[in-house]
């Protein structure tokens, strides 16, 4: 692996940080107090920040700092996440994402936007209000006047000490005026990621002057014990060091599987009680290693080394620097608690417990079983995942389609030379299962959620309000419903042209909705859920809703409709959707050029979707997108039309039955309704619809389909016959041919026949007025 795939690596690690850091803000926004939302917000920037240092990605680095110092000040509680301090960090977070774009890319940013929101995190870092936009003057030094006595200094609290510098003859006091003292205690994630404890020790010891002590207070019976548990912690005192950031850097890519506190020496209350630490001195190995010499003198023990129960053992953990993995074994189980009593030299120093530290663990039983617990539970919530080419699933799922049409080729063959045998017959079918089960399994590793694409509208959202001066919270529902691949990438474009158009014309400004007696905040809702097989998706908003009067003016004006047309107000809602159509009184960064809606239709179209509105005045306006949840298969009822193969959608299906002639019932000039269970449901004529036929098919001498549109209302479409009910891969119409009305796609039969797929709720449109274009022969495509 070169460093180009690292790099990408890191980029595409990037994107889910990213994710992650929004999500986790847009949490704190809605009030979340939990204090794992602000560490992970935490995490995600050190994360992003520790990677572009590998990479000298210099102003994403800068950018990343800054940040993660002011996410540091709310983590340890010197900052509170108010509504303001959010506003900024979402912004930072756009930011963010445009320096990983541009590094990623080789693009440039807007440098003003980023030293503006670089100076408001500092701002906030140093406890100040949030700036408007210039940079803040430096502040002046502080300055308090001490007052000096210069007379009477036998006033002064002062008394000479005598003393010999011979004294340091036996101690060195310099290296012990500075030091820290480390408390490590590590999770099983760290040992699981491969890191070893060790190496961070002795990265620690080469510090600087270093005791170390090992406390297996948690350690439990060998019965009870987690091969992949994590039940032993350090103490490590460094002395002669001024600074901790030495410190930090060692624990640098650990301290997030692992518990890790850093505090001055001077502090004893960060020090574990010593009767809760085991000193573990080197290792006997096969080839003993002559002891070094002593870091330190132990002094003769006194009172208060004798009331701690601490006896130190120095070594050096540099005698382990040649030793292999082989070599550093654990070691060897202690049966009982030793006394540290005077014993004759032995080749290796021995492994000291303290009793009381074993009574205490004898005490609470329990304490191993909860600390085992979780960290099996730990471990349990990361879920293993492999990174692969979107190409090579694509491939894969190309490859099932072929062995579904194969498979029905076969089954058909098998069936029309009536020379099949029962076991033939059970092998195919066996053969049929298998391969739906494996396009099942293949379609669900391409099937992913739509949270990403949501994500992105939060920010589209706060740029667009910001722009309006609108205050808007987007509320978001069904993140986790999950879609084929394709169609998600194919959803961000029509998304942001609907969100733009919902800020910008649908929400009024705050002082319109005061006004109009409502809150200050407008609200923008955006979900996603599954239905009839299909993902729909709505956008909904509480603003003024669609101003008919002034879209029907604006048509006439532009010459779509005549000033006498009768529309109707689902058909007024709809001319939006006209390209070059936009009621803005002029244009701006936003909207009036009229290339919004028409995208939005175009590409939920080329989807196999459909689009609808539902507007109140003064209410606001829902925009509803049903998609497919595939563009691969699908499972559908074979029927015949006027000499054609059509494919239903089986997931519109309700039920299909044999009109009667006492059933059928005529309502005006052509249309008729059949009578289901006391109720009437009209007749739609599919030959009729998509031109195979001119005159209307008889009910009785046909078969009746009874469908659910995406309204909710039922139709009954006459077909002359059902081949069957099966599953076939769809392939594109639009990329092989032509947009073509009332049909969504186009698939291949067992007999190597081209079938058409209906668009239902296109058919239905078509039934009552909206009749697809007369010139397109759909006998020819078929």
């Amino acid at each position: 692996m070169d460093m180009n795939e690292i790099r990408e690596i890191f980029f595409q690690e990037c994107e889910e940080q990213l994710a992650e850091l929004e999500t986790g803000l847009l949490a704190l926004n809605d009030g979340d107090t939990d204090p794992e939302t602000v560490n992970a917000v935490f995490r995600a920037v050190h994360s992003i920040k520790g990677g572009a240092g590998a990479f000298a990605l210099d102003d994403l680095v800068a950018f990343a700092h800054v940040f993660e110092t002011t996410l540091d000040k709310v983590r340890s509680g010197q900052l509170e996440p108010t509504h303001d301090v959010l506003k900024v960090m979402l912004k930072s977070a756009d930011v963010l994402a445009d320096l990983t774009n541009a590094a990623r890319h080789g693009d440039q940013i807007d440098q003003d936007r980023s030293a503006s929101l670089v100076a408001d995190l500092e701002a906030l870092a140093r406890g100040e209000g949030v700036s408007s936009g210039e940079k803040p003057a430096e502040a002046e030094p502080e300055f308090t006047p001490v007052p000096v006595m210069l007379e009477e200094p036998q006033s002064a609290d002062f008394a000479p000490v005598p003393f010999s510098f011979d004294d340091f003859d036996d101690e060195d006091t310099a290296a012990a005026a500075s030091g820290f003292v480390v408390t490590f205690r590590p999770r099983a994630e760290l040992y699981g990621k491969g890191n070893d404890a060790y190496l961070l020790l002795r990265d620690v010891a080469k510090l600087g002057a270093a005791k170390i002590a090992c406390d297996s207070t948690d350690l439990p019976d060998l019965a009870q014990m987690d091969p992949e548990g994590a039940y032993l912690s350090w103490t490590i005192e460094v002395t002669g060091l001024a600074d901790e950031a030495p410190i930090q850097r060692v624990f640098e890519f650990a301290e997030w599987d692992c518990d890790l506190t850093i505090v001055p020496s001077g502090d004893v209350s960060a020090v574990q009680p010593a009767e809760e630490i085991v000193l573990m001195a080197p290792i006997e190995t096969s080839a003993p290693v002559k002891a070094p010499a002593p870091a330190f003198t132990p002094a003769k023990p006194t009172a208060s080394v004798d009331d701690s129960g601490m006896v130190p053992v120095p070594f050096d953990l540099s005698a382990f620097d040649n030793l292999t993995v082989a070599d550093t074994i654990a070691p060897q189980p202690v049966a009982a608690p030793v006394a540290a009593t005077p014993a004759a030299p032995a080749p290796v120093a021995p492994v000291i417990s303290i009793a009381e530290a074993a009574a205490k663990r004898g005490a609470d039983p329990d304490a191993a079983d909860r600390r085992q617990g979780g960290d099996r539970r730990a471990a349990e919530t990361v879920a293993p995942t492999i990174r692969v080419d979107l190409d090579r699933v694509d491939r894969l799922i190309n490859l099932v389609g072929e062995l579904v049409i194969n498979q029905a080729m076969l089954a058909q063959s098998v069936n029309e030379s009536a020379a099949g045998t029962s076991a033939i017959n059970m092998g195919l079918e066996e053969l049929q299962q298998l391969t739906r089960e494996i396009q099942d399994s293949v379609m669900a590793i391409r099937a992913q959620p739509v949270k990403p694409v949501f994500q992105r509208m939060s920010r589209i959202v706060r740029e667009i309000a910001d722009m309006t001066g609108k205050n808007v919270r987007l509320v978001t529902e069904g993140e986790n419903t999950e879609v084929d691949k394709t169609v998600i990438d194919k959803l961000a474009e029509p998304l942001t042209h609907m969100i733009r158009n919902a800020v910008d014309h649908g929400l009024e400004t705050p002082e319109k909705r005061l006004a109009a007696g409502k809150p200050e905040e407008g609200t923008l809702r955006l979900a996603a859920k599954h239905r009839s097989g299909r993902i729909v998706i709505e956008i909904a908003d509480d603003g003024a809703g669609i101003n008919r009067e002034r879209v029907r003016k604006k048509a006439i004006e532009n010459g779509l409709i005549s000033a006498d047309a009768n529309l109707s107000d689902e058909e007024i809602d709809n001319l939006i959707f006209h390209a070059g159509f936009s009621t803005a009184d002029k244009i701006s960064d936003i909207s009036g050029r009229g290339v919004g809606m028409d995208v939005v239709k175009r590409s939920i179209q080329q989807l196999g979707g459909r689009i609808s509105i539902v507007s109140r005045p003064g209410e606001g306006s829902v925009f509803t997108m049903s998609l497919p949840l595939t563009l691969a298969v699908l499972d559908g009822m074979v029927v015949s039309v006027a000499n054609q193969t059509l494919v239903v959608p089986l997931t519109a299906i309700v039920e299909t039955l044999q009109p009667e002639a006492s059933k059928i019932h005529r309502f005006g000039a052509e249309q008729r309704l059949i009578s289901i269970r006391d109720t009437f449901c009209p007749l739609v004529d599919v030959g009729r619809v998509l031109s195979f036929r001119r005159e209307q098919a008889d009910p009785v001498q046909s078969v009746a389909v009874l469908v659910e549109t995406e309204g909710g209302g039922q139709r009954a479409l006459m077909v002359d016959a059902i081949q069957g009910q099966r599953q076939v891969v769809i392939k594109s119409l639009e990329a092989n041919y032509d947009h073509v009305p009332g049909i969504a796609a186009a698939t291949i039969l067992g007999d190597g026949r081209v079938a058409l797929i209906l668009d239902v709720d296109a058919v239905v449109a078509g039934s009552r007025g909206d009749q697809a274009r007369p010139e397109l022969s759909l006998a020819a495509v078929g």
